[in-house]
C-alpha cells in the first residue's frame, strides 16, 4: 500500500512563538517548515501524535492530551499548559492506578418482570443492568445476551478491572485467553475469572446465549491491542496477573457441600483461591432444611437467581418473591432469610472479599 500519513491542524498567529513550546516543552520534533522567508506552517511529530500549526487556520486551538508514565518529569511537571497558540495541553498518567471507590451499601433487588431495559453495548451484545445504582460505582453487575448466535466481531482486548466474573447461564461461548491455549467453550453452569488486563477474545457463541458479568469497580476501561495475536504460543496455566490467576471452572465438575447458610449447600468454583481472598463465587442450592435468619460481614454480596423461586425476607422490608432472572444485593449488617425455596432453587452468589464471616440469629 502506497504511504499514507494524516495530521492534525491547528491555527496559530505566530509561527516563531509555537515552535520552542512544541519543540522544547513538549519534546516534538519539528519535521517541515515553510516558506523559508517567513514561515506560516509548520509540521512536528512526536508522542505519536503529527501536528500541522498553520498560521490563520480557522479551527479552534482545541486540547492535546499527554500521556506518560513520568508525568512528574515531563514538562517541568506541569500538569496543565498553555501553549502560545491557545492549544490547551493536559499532561496525564499513561497507566494511571486503580480506583476503587468505596461502597455506597444498599438492599437492592432488581425484578426481571420489571422489564428493565435491554441496551445494545460493546460487539453488539445487549446489556441488563442488574444493580443501577452501581452500590456508588463499587462494581457492575450485568445480565448479558446475544440472541443470534454465530461469529461475534471482537478484537483482543482486555479491561482495567480490580476483579471480573463471567458466568455462564444459557447456552454456549467459545473465548480465547491470553497464555490459556486454544479456544476454550463455556457452557451453562460454567465461569471464568478474567484476571486484570489479561488479553482476550469472543469467537463465537450460540443462539440465545446469556451470561452473568460482574466488575469491580463499575467504571474501567477496555483497551484494544492491536498487536497480540490469540492463542499465544505458551500455555502457562499458573501466570499471575496482579495476583490472580485466571479461572475456567467447569459447572458439571464440581462438588456440592456445606455452606455459610444453613439450609442450603454451595458448589466452589476455585475463585476465591485463585483470586487470594479478592472475591468467591458459590453455586447454591437447598438442602431441604429450613434456612435461619442470617447477616453478612462482608463488603458485597451479589446474587442472582438461576433457576427455582424463593421468597427474599429483609429486616425492615417487605418480602419479595423471586424467580429466575431477578437478582438482589444484601448489605453488610441487614438481616435477611432465604424463604420457602422451590427444590429447583439454584442461586449464583458473589461475593466480595471471598467467603464473608456469616452471623445467624
Amino acid at each position: 500500500m502506497p504511504e499514507t500519513r494524516a495530521e492534525i491542524r491547528l491555527p496559530t498567529q505566530e509561527l516563531r512563538n509555537d515552535l520552542p513550546f512544541f519543540t522544547k516543552v513538549l519534546g516534538m520534533r519539528l519535521d517541515m517548515i515553510y516558506p523559508a522567508d517567513d514561515p506560516s506552517v509548520a509540521v512536528l511529530s512526536g508522542h505519536g501524535l503529527r501536528l500541522r500549526i498553520q498560521k490563520g487556520a480557522q479551527e479552534p486551538p482545541g486540547t492535546l492530551r499527554i500521556l506518560t508514565e513520568d508525568p512528574d518529569g515531563f514538562a517541568g511537571g506541569q500538569r496543565s499548559l498553555t501553549a502560545p497558540n491557545g492549544t490547551r495541553i493536559e499532561i496525564d498518567d499513561l497507566n494511571p492506578p486503580l480506583v476503587l471507590p468505596q461502597t455506597e451499601h444498599a438492599f437492592v433487588v432488581r425484578r426481571l418482570a420489571d422489564q428493565a431495559p435491554w441496551v445494545i453495548g460493546r460487539a453488539g451484545m445487549h446489556y441488563r443492568d442488574l444493580v443501577p445504582s452501581r452500590l456508588g460505582g463499587a462494581m457492575i453487575a450485568s445480565h448479558i445476551r446475544i440472541p443470534d448466535g454465530g461469529p461475534v466481531p471482537d478484537m483482543v482486548h482486555f479491561h482495567r478491572v480490580g476483579f471480573q466474573l463471567i458466568f455462564c447461564i444459557k447456552g454456549w461461548v467459545d473465548v480465547l485467553y491470553e497464555d490459556q491455549g486454544g479456544p476454550i467453550r463455556l457452557q451453562a453452569g460454567d465461569c471464568f475469572i478474567q484476571p486484570p488486563e489479561i488479553r482476550h477474545r469472543v469467537l463465537e457463541a450460540s443462539d440465545g446465549i446469556e451470561v452473568i458479568e460482574i466488575g469491580v469497580p463499575a467504571e474501567h476501561v477496555t483497551e484494544i491491542d492491536h498487536e497480540m495475536t490469540l492463542p499465544t504460543p505458551y500455555l502457562r496455566p499458573d501466570r499471575e496477573w496482579q495476583g490472580q490467576r485466571f479461572v475456567f471452572n467447569q459447572g458439571s465438575e464440581g462438588a456440592f457441600a456445606p455452606c455459610r447458610l444453613p439450609g442450603f449447600v454451595a458448589r466452589d468454583t476455585t475463585i476465591n483461591a485463585n483470586t487470594k481472598g479478592v472475591a468467591s463465587v458459590m453455586v447454591l442450592r437447598p438442602d431441604g432444611s429450613a434456612a435461619p435468619w442470617s447477616r453478612h460481614e462482608g463488603d458485597i454480596l451479589f446474587t442472582f437467581v438461576m433457576s427455582g423461586e424463593m421468597t427474599l425476607e429483609g429486616e425492615g422490608k417487605a418480602p419479595f418473591r423471586l424467580s429466575p432472572g431477578d437478582a438482589f444485593v444484601i448489605p453488610p449488617g441487614l438481616a435477611t432469610r432465604y424463604a420457602d425455596p422451590t427444590p429447583d432453587l439454584e442461586l449464583l452468589e458473589v461475593s466480595l472479599p471471598g467467603n464473608p464471616a456469616t452471623s445467624l440469629l
